[in-house]
């Protein structure tokens, strides 16, 4: 799919999650909410960190162009040094090690840790980054016609406000885990939800994705993972702009007035 469908999709899973967890009755706090909407937007852009033509590619400039070349290099080479025999060799990694779940739980593991050990100034970071992507991600045309300043310049402000209304007590700093040093710990989830959600829509189109590397799957350990052939679609068709986009904000603001309460 392509980078707004990709965003909405991450936001509504975590407006879902935000409503199971008011089924269960741990509800999460509005900011809460609205802060693993948007990181879980910004995140599910992350997996196409190996395509140097894609929306997060553009996000901060050279240093994410940069990182997306090094990225596509190590997605190419762990392909090539895991492939089945059944398996041609590639030029080229996308849709590989960034589309597994390892790879989710990696990220997600990895911005745990820095919330927790970092800080602050960690979790801020943190913020300024998927808030960035989210902008990239939900506001497409705008962001691409806008000046990169602009887009970090709300992403920064963003995570400012964010992290304020976050340190309130009661408003969900340590809304999951509430050991010493580990309030932000649940940062990491919507990170792992983002880049899952991400690998299940490339699924549904035409080229699959391998999201269960490296179990193996028919003899591969690169399956591409998808729906029945005649489900899926190519990306950036009527399919996506028309049915699965309004889907996913219809399926998002239903699960949003759920989690806050509002009906259910």
């Amino acid at each position: 799919m392509m980078g707004p469908a990709h965003s909405l999709s991450g936001a509504a899973a975590w407006l879902g999650v935000g409503a199971g967890a008011a089924a269960l009755d741990h509800p999460m706090p509005w900011p809460v909410l609205l802060a693993g909407a948007l990181i879980s937007s910004g995140a599910a852009l992350a997996p196409d960190l190996d395509h140097k033509s894609a929306t997060i590619s553009r996000a901060f400039g050279p240093i994410s162009r940069g990182l997306c070349g090094v990225i596509d290099k190590l997605s190419e080479s762990v392909y090539n040094a895991t492939r089945g025999s059944g398996e041609r060799r590639r030029s080229g990694g996308h849709r590989t090690l960034t589309h597994t779940w390892p790879w989710a739980l990696f990220l997600g593991a990895g911005f745990s840790a820095a919330a927790v050990f970092g800080g602050r100034w960690a979790v801020l970071v943190i913020l300024f980054i998927h808030m960035v992507l989210a902008v990239e991600g939900l506001l497409w045309r705008a962001a691409r016609v806008s000046s990169d300043i602009l887009v970090w310049l709300l992403g920064a402000t963003s995570a400012w406000i964010l992290a304020d209304v976050l340190d309130q007590p009661g408003n969900g700093a340590g809304w999951l885990f509430t050991g010493q040093g580990q309030e932000y710990l649940w940062l990491g989830l919507p990170i792992v939800l983002g880049a899952l959600v991400h690998d299940i829509g490339d699924a549904i189109t035409i080229s699959g994705c391998p999201v269960l590397w490296p179990l193996p799957i028919k003899g591969k350990r690169w399956y591409a993972l998808g729906t029945p052939r005649f489900m899926r679609f190519r990306a950036g068709t009527w399919v996506e702009n028309w049915l699965l986009m309004p889907l996913f904000m219809v399926l998002g603001g239903v699960g949003g007035l759920f989690a806050l309460g509002v009906i259910g």
